[in-house]
C-alpha cells in the first residue's frame, strides 16, 4: 500500500475517535435525578431497616437533590408502612418529609381488610403495588428489590 493510502486510513480513524469521543461527551440530560424504586415484599425489621440504609445510602451518594425515591410495600412488606410499625416510623417520616414516597398496594390492603387509617400517615395508596413497581420501569427508573 502507498503512504497515501495508510494516510487517509489514518485520518478516517482518527475522525472516528473524534465522532465517539464527542458522542461520548455529550451532555448530560435536562433532569439528572436519579430515579429508584424500591419494592419491599418481606417482613422484619431487620429486613426494612436495610431497605431504610439502602434508600438513605444511595441519597447519600447522589445527594438528596439528585435522587427520587419510591418505596414499594405489599404482600408480606406492607407491615412497613402499618402505624403499628413502631420501630422505624420516625425514620420513615424523616425520609418522607425530605422526599421519598412510601407507597402501600391496595390489593395487599384488600385482601387483608387493612384500610387507609391504619397507614402511617404519609404513606400513599396505590392500587397495585406491583403494577406501580412496573410503571416507575417503563418511566426509566432503576429497580432495587428487598425482601423475598
Amino acid at each position: 500500500m502507498s503512504a497515501k493510502v495508510f494516510l487517509v486510513i489514518g485520518l478516517v480513524c482518527a475522525a472516528c475517535i473524534s465522532l465517539f469521543a464527542a458522542a461520548g461527551a455529550a451532555p448530560a440530560a435536562a433532569d439528572p435525578k436519579h430515579r429508584i424504586v424500591f419494592e419491599v415484599t418481606g417482613d422484619g425489621e431487620e429486613l426494612w431497616n436495610a431497605v431504610l440504609n439502602n434508600v438513605e445510602n444511595v441519597r447519600m451518594a447522589f445527594g438528596p437533590e439528585n435522587t427520587e425515591i419510591e418505596v414499594v410495600a405489599h404482600g408480606k412488606g406492607l407491615g412497613l408502612v402499618m402505624g403499628s410499625n413502631r420501630g422505624q416510623q420516625e425514620r420513615m417520616k424523616t425520609l418522607s418529609d425530605s422526599g421519598v414516597v412510601f407507597a402501600a398496594c391496595q390489593n395487599t390492603m384488600t385482601r387483608k381488610n387493612i384500610t387507609k387509617d391504619q397507614l402511617l400517615p404519609f404513606a400513599l395508596v396505590v392500587d397495585a403495588g406491583v403494577a406501580e413497581v412496573v410503571r416507575k420501569q417503563e418511566q426509566g427508573w432503576s429497580y432495587i428489590k428487598s425482601g423475598a
